[in-house]
């Protein structure tokens, strides 16, 4: 039986809830309604991550549960399903930010502009907010160099934190610092905000340079292989992430998972002492109200990434590639080397395939 509508105040808007007792997430019996009280508890924090911000939507509207799966380009089947365009139906006050995929083609997606928003779309069971990082102003020059530790098969979260110290003394060195959160996951994302005056195929290149010279340092540790199949136990530094349209799950987003984690923003000192599973969407409120938005002061200075520009230039000179692969949905990209898996490649010129 469908439940009572249910209305929410998210800052002096009254955000409708349908069936609120419509249960998310059957482990731990979160409703729809604790999903939406959860954001609007964390509001600031929230809205901060996704203000002005061109934002794509992952919408588990039946939620989590078991066997539950996310559609592909490939099977448009499952469960859930990202949202790049604003749905039918949204209210007048739901904005948005017109962006150009890599395709060339346009789409305005949701552009949050006040807590609201972030209410109605958790309404429409978005879990995971997937902002760009740039703002409505100018959608093709980032504000934000986004770092994804990314722990392969055989490493964990304490393998991305002892990357993560070395990642922030390498930013250190270049006068530059992050912001550190949890993905929701095994993972962490730094946040380095940038001066908005390069284009993603430029600030792309500033974190290629930047994650070779990690993985320089830490050989045994990091990889910048875009092939699972080469990247062994170690920590992968996703370059791609700065490419255009591929998005980072905002800080205090709910992930897809039976724990409900969310991805939230630590302190630099205590990263050594928490774990993915801390912070959840009954855990998260309270440490919002002691602490505040950790993330409030990401905005207070902008780096200049020339610095990382300079590097890439210098890896090019001794003879480091100037590109490295895209992702696979992308056109080809010039001086991309061949979008080839590794092991096809040596089994293509006569050589042993890998196992």
């Amino acid at each position: 039986m469908v439940n009572e509508p249910a209305f929410v105040d998210a800052a002096g808007r009254s955000v409708r809830v349908s069936n609120p007792d419509k249960i998310y997430f059957a482990e731990r019996g979160f409703t729809k309604l604790d999903v939406v009280e959860y954001f609007v508890s964390v509001g600031d924090g929230i809205l901060g991550a996704l203000r002005e911000r061109p934002t794509t939507l992952e919408r588990w509207p039946a939620g989590v549960f078991d066997g539950a799966r996310l559609s592909t380009r490939q099977d448009n089947r499952g469960d859930a399903f990202y949202q790049k365009r604003i749905p039918k139906g949204a209210p007048s006050w739901v904005e948005t930010a017109r962006i150009a995929f890599p395709s060339g083609r346009f789409a305005d997606e949701v552009c949050p502009t006040e807590l609201a928003v972030v209410a109605w779309a958790a309404n429409l069971g978005t879990l995971t907010f997937h902002p760009w990082p740039v703002r409505r102003a100018d959608v093709d020059r980032p504000d934000q160099m986004r770092i994804d530790l990314d722990p392969q098969p055989g490493t964990d979260f304490a393998d991305a934190v002892r990357v993560a110290g070395e990642a922030r003394a390498l930013l250190h060195e270049l006068d530059m610092d992050a912001f550190p959160k949890t993905s929701g996951g095994r993972g962490l994302h730094l946040y380095v905000p940038i001066e908005p005056r390069w284009e993603f195929t430029e600030v792309r290149r500033a974190l290629i340079a930047y994650g070779r010279e990690l993985e320089r340092r830490m050989p045994s540790q990091v990889t910048m292989s875009w092939w699972k199949e080469d990247r062994g136990e170690k920590v992968f530094v996703d370059y791609n992430q700065m490419a255009r349209d591929r998005t980072i799950a905002s800080a205090y987003s709910v992930r897809p998972n039976p724990r409900a984690t969310v991805s939230a923003p630590v302190r630099w000192d205590e990263l050594g002492d928490v774990e993915p599973d801390d912070f959840d969407i009954a855990t998260m409120p309270a440490r919002f109200t002691e602490l505040g938005d950790l993330h409030a002061s990401l905005e207070a200075r902008a780096y200049s990434i020339e610095p990382l520009l300079e590097m890439a230039d210098r890896d090019e000179h001794d003879g480091e590639p100037a590109e490295l692969p895209y992702p696979p949905d992308y056109p080809k990209m010039p001086g991309e080397p061949p979008r080839v898996q590794p092991s096809r490649a040596r089994g293509a010129t006569g050589a042993e395939s890998s196992p």
